[in-house]
């Protein structure tokens, strides 16, 4: 009897026919586009024929592409009636879970949210943990991860929760006693606060300026793997700071740093990572609602200010 192929990988090539695109299918199912593109090259490889033609602009489906399309969809709306007859007990989130995230984003934003999950679902035991590194929930074994940066790694599920960028600030003292930079290369004059924080290239900054992404090295007296403590050291003065928007606004809108070369920035969105799907564990799958609900009743209380 022939195997018919997984759901996760069958709802993922819909979605790419029905979007037109690898970076759409994955804007809606809140994944990377190398995860979508990993499990349609398992499914092609599962059913031994090519489902799609990629193009450097879209994608084509093949005739055996547009045969594979009309069947799942009715193949997956019969496998949706099963599971949502057997799903009642797995709605109720229960028993321990691992999480883990940075040191700043752990602390500031993610322990509080715990803190009120844990206060509407009593059955969870939560243990939080944070690091100054990328933690591989696949093989480490968190149940999930929530990160600031968009490098995820392509065997891992992830859902965006939030839009958020790095910029360049500086406390106006230290503008005062060295100028303020006019140009990306001027950094290169300046003291840079470098920060080895997870996903940060240790004082290598990339930075996006409309379509354009440039690269600077920097180089500066102070440098720590503690974003908290870099910021402390630009409101002192002591130098230029690449930081997240949800960490200083509150110093922005005070005025004690000022946002400096405002056409420059860095990707740095929240991200839930987790290494199998939510359907997998109610527990996973609350935590992740949960933290997604929290963050934009967060960032909508900043609406009109800094944080995106």
């Amino acid at each position: 009897m022939q195997k018919f192929p997984a759901n996760p990988d069958l709802q993922v090539f819909i979605t790419v026919v029905r979007k037109g695109g690898f970076a759409a299918a994955a804007e809606e199912l809140g994944v990377s586009p190398a995860y979508i593109s990993k499990r349609v090259r398992l499914l092609e490889q599962e059913l031994g024929t090519p489902l799609l033609h990629r193009t450097t602009r879209r994608v084509a489906v093949t005739e055996a592409g547009e045969r594979v399309y009309h069947l799942a969809q009715g193949v997956l709306d019969q496998l949706d009636q099963l599971v949502q007859g057997v799903r009642i007990t797995q709605q109720i989130p229960r028993g321990s879970l691992r999480i883990s995230s940075s040191f700043g984003f752990g602390r500031n934003i993610v322990a509080p949210a715990i803190s009120a999950l844990r206060e509407r679902y009593p059955t969870l035991q939560v243990r939080l943990e944070v690091f100054d590194r990328l933690v591989d929930v696949a093989t480490e074994g968190y149940d999930l991860d929530f990160r600031v940066g968009d490098d995820i790694a392509p065997h891992l599920i992830a859902r965006r929760l939030g839009a958020n960028k790095r910029i360049l600030c500086a406390s106006p003292k230290y503008l005062r006693e060295r100028g303020t930079p006019r140009v990306l290369s001027d950094l290169l004059n300046h003291d840079c606060l470098v920060i080895k924080e997870r996903d940060h290239p240790f004082g290598v900054w990339r930075l996006r300026a409309g379509a354009k992404e440039e690269t600077v090295k920097v180089t500066g007296s102070l440098s720590t793997n503690n974003g908290e403590i870099a910021l402390g050291w630009a409101v002192e003065g002591r130098g230029i700071l690449l930081r997240s928007l949800w960490n200083i606004e509150p110093a922005i809108r005070s005025g004690k740093l000022v946002h400096i070369l405002p056409d420059y920035c860095q990707e740095a969105n929240f991200w839930a990572v987790y290494p199998s799907r939510l359907d997998n564990s109610a527990k996973v799958r609350v935590t992740v609602e949960f933290m997604d609900a929290y963050l934009r009743k967060l960032q909508a209380s900043h609406e009109g200010r800094y944080l995106p």
